[in-house]
């Protein structure tokens, strides 16, 4: 089965398609390059939801033979204390934790506002079988257009969303593009930062990408492999 990886930036495309040793074949798409390793199709789709869904849905329409799946990959921001610097977080749900509306009393939802969605949930056998194969931490990841930086706004969050482990910019806009295209989406994230007062220095982002690398270096043959008919 062919797994289409996007990926923000090209620091991240790297990291994942080195987990398969040799040097990939570069394929254009509109807008972007693939980097193909094997069954793995790697793309740098840039930063943020819109972005991310452009590339991603480009990807999906102009690549032949067809994908099975499609994975957000890369590296973002945990909650402490579950998801500290360079662990690894599987998204059981992958939220727009910033599409809605603000209003007198609080934040709310695309949802409850009557229209559109605001949440992916990914195929929960292949969650599993990613927790196993990698030792990531299950749990829902967050997808904002904007990095958070002050407590207040990491308090906000988890209170709108219990359990979050993680936020980054691109999981939602992928798993929009999945959906429209009819592939299962999963989203995988090695953690770079802790969410909260931004403090550039102490960031970890070689720990993360090279967790980011080991992690596709575990768990390729599971997605390779993977067939969501058998589950």
């Amino acid at each position: 089965m062919r797994v289409l990886v996007v990926t923000a930036v090209p620091v991240e495309r790297d990291a994942v398609t080195r987990a398969f040793g040799g040097t990939p074949e570069v394929l254009a798409v509109p807008g972007a390059e693939l980097h193909r390793s094997g069954a793995f199709d790697v793309l740098a789709g840039g930063a943020g939801p819109a972005a991310a869904a452009a590339a991603a849905a480009f990807a999906l329409a102009s690549t032949q033979p067809p994908y099975g799946l499609v994975v957000s990959a890369g590296i973002g921001g945990g909650f402490a204390p579950t998801a500290p610097l360079g662990s690894l977080v599987v998204a059981s749900d992958i939220v727009a934790a910033d599409l809605g509306a603000e209003t007198p009393d609080g934040f709310l939802p695309v949802t409850a506002l009557g229209f559109g969605r605001d949440r992916f949930t990914p195929p929960p056998a292949l969650v599993r079988e990613m927790a196993a194969a990698t030792g990531s931490a299950p749990g829902p990841v967050l997808t904002v257009s904007t990095v958070t930086g002050t407590a207040a706004r990491t308090a906000a969050l988890l209170a709108a969303h219990p359990g979050a482990l993680a936020e980054a910019m691109e999981g939602f806009g992928v798993a929009e593009a999945a959906e429209r295209a009819g592939m299962p989406v999963l989203e995988l994230r090695a953690i770079s930062n802790t969410v909260g007062p931004r403090d550039r220095a102490s960031w970890r982002i070689g720990d993360a990408l090279a967790a980011l690398t080991a992690a596709f270096g575990k768990s390729a043959p599971v997605l390779e492999g993977w067939n969501r008919h058998d589950h």
